[in-house]
């Protein structure tokens, strides 16, 4: 299960990660961010080796919201050695979830 990370542990746990990590940006009452959970978790246990997944509530953590831009809810953020590689925002399939972290 991916784990929740806030503005106290977003560097540590994202930016200086070694593995490439993927964040879902949500919120608790947003229906496609619920939607997506199950397929995240997929991915997450599939990728278990080469990829992190981790979530943050925009909810609670409306600095990290602000911090990069946040349009809307899901919006999901691949980050390689640090950087943002690519950026989805709304509900999204699993091949789409995938061709992200490619």
């Amino acid at each position: 299960m991916a784990i929740r990370v806030n503005s106290e542990n977003f560097d540590k746990e994202v930016l200086q990660s070694k593995l490439p990590v993927l964040v879902d940006f949500y919120s608790d009452s947003c229906v496609p961010c619920k939607m997506i959970a199950p397929i995240l978790c997929q991915i997450e246990s599939e990728n278990s080796d080469t990829l992190k997944v981790v979530k943050v509530n925009v909810n609670y953590d409306l600095d990290l919201a602000e911090q990069f831009d946040l349009q809307t809810t899901p919006t999901l953020i691949y980050y390689k050695n640090g950087e943002e590689k690519a950026r989805h925002r709304g509900a999204a399939r699993k091949d789409e979830i995938e061709a992200i972290i490619k």
